[in-house]
């Protein structure tokens, strides 16, 4: 069964949504991120997709707090991200309490440094976060898009023991007019021992019953929540 990850992403220690990628699409949805990470677990999700986005733009963590508090007030399984460019902010994060780390910009810049967290902490620890837009990974805050297909960027961190990705389509991020299917249904195919979240589109319930059916390891959801495009009550069915 697809595991269902609920995203808040933060800046000013708010929950907000972005589009794109955008800060200047930038949408507050509310002002205590504990609270909404209780009602996630609530109706029984047991994951957690954290961004700082603060932390994004500052390359180190700025809302250490944030994870810290939902960390302590929940037992959500927190995969966090956003600021984590050196060893000192990735020990912060878990030492602040997230079970996982997504190494996102770091992971297409510096993949010897990431490669060293895999051998170090473990692929368990470790999610590579593979934005893309058309086949070809994203980078520089998404605004521009690299010679490097998704496809082999994949390639290389499985070589290196990788075993978990979250794949954002970031031409669908934040839009709410679905998700890549097709691509996360040929990532699969390819290569089937490889766990892909699917990241940016997801609007309704059919989306998710469809990444499902292309077997997808989770599903991130964000903006679709908080527009209500799917209610919370309706991911029980998606509980183990």
């Amino acid at each position: 069964m697809i595991q269902i990850i609920p995203a808040i992403d933060i800046i000013s220690g708010q929950c907000v949504r972005l589009t794109e990628g955008d800060f200047s699409q930038q949408k507050t949805y509310a002002t205590n991120p504990v609270e909404v990470a209780k009602q996630f677990e609530a109706v029984g999700l047991t994951r957690l997709h954290l961004v700082d986005l603060d932390g994004a733009r500052a390359k180190k963590p700025k809302n250490l707090a944030v994870l810290e508090a939902i960390a302590s007030q929940t037992n959500l399984a927190i995969d966090f991200g956003g600021g984590i460019q050196s060893d000192s902010a990735i020990q912060q994060a878990f030492n602040a309490g997230a079970q996982q780390i997504t190494a996102g910009s770091i992971a297409v810049r510096e993949p010897a440094k990431v490669q060293e967290w895999l051998t170090y902490f473990g692929s368990q620890k470790i999610i590579i976060g593979a934005d893309f837009r058309d086949s070809y990974i994203a980078i520089n805050a998404w605004a521009d898009q690299s010679t490097v297909l998704l496809s082999d960027f994949v390639d290389q961190y499985v070589a290196d023991g990788a075993k978990t990705f979250i794949c954002t389509d970031v031409s669908k991020d934040g839009k709410l007019q679905g998700p890549a299917t097709l691509t996360y249904a040929e990532l699969v195919k390819s290569k089937p021992k490889v766990a892909f979240i699917a990241s940016g589109g997801v609007t309704t319930l059919k989306d998710l019953e469809e990444l499902e059916s292309a077997g997808v390891a989770g599903a991130i959801i964000g903006k679709a929540i908080y527009e209500g495009t799917i209610a919370l009550t309706d991911l029980k069915r998606f509980v183990c």
